[in-house]
């Protein structure tokens, strides 16, 4: 892959990527991040990436196995904050984007790698199950639960539409 090719591949999917990750990891600062490390892998390897082999795909499986191991780290801090106490929460503006973003983060992590490739990365079954190493049944079963706990999340009496109106 050249440079040009390299920068087409950047300009067509870096916005993508980022919703992608940032919905499996509900931090966009983070998302931002881990695609933009994932690019800066992609191009020291640029000439191993064979535009005919969905190099988008390489980048994204890069940025979203980085923001795991992201978690895996801050993981250890949340616990060592849950012992000095609570920390303050900051103010988040009110919307349906907001709802949806704290449904996403119920979901386990598998299921919300699942549900974020699905239906923000339009990605097919098969597709995630080869990305993810995770046979298309239980690319299925995510799916399945991550519709049913966000829209137990979302719309437990009524629609959220109608709850934002109010």
């Amino acid at each position: 892959m050249d440079e040009r090719e390299f920068d087409a591949l950047y300009e067509r999917s870096a916005r993508r990527l980022v919703g992608v990750t940032y919905a499996a990891c509900g931090d966009l600062q983070e998302a931002q991040d881990c695609v933009q490390e994932a690019f800066v892998r992609a191009w020291t390897r640029r000439a191993e990436l064979d535009v005919a082999r969905a190099p988008e795909a390489w980048v994204r499986v890069t940025a979203l196995r980085l923001a795991v191991s992201r978690w895996r780290r801050l993981r250890g801090l949340d616990r060592a904050l849950a012992r000095s106490g609570p920390p303050q929460a900051p103010r988040e503006p009110d919307g349906l984007r907001v709802d949806v973003a704290r449904a996403m983060a119920t979901l386990p992590p598998r299921t919300r790698v699942s549900v974020a490739l699905h239906y923000l990365g339009d990605l097919s079954l098969e597709e995630i199950a080869r990305q993810t190493r995770t046979p298309v049944n239980t690319v299925k079963s995510h799916l399945s639960r991550g519709r049913a706990a966000l829209r137990a999340a979302l719309d437990p009496a009524g629609t959220p539409q109608e709850r934002h109106r109010a």
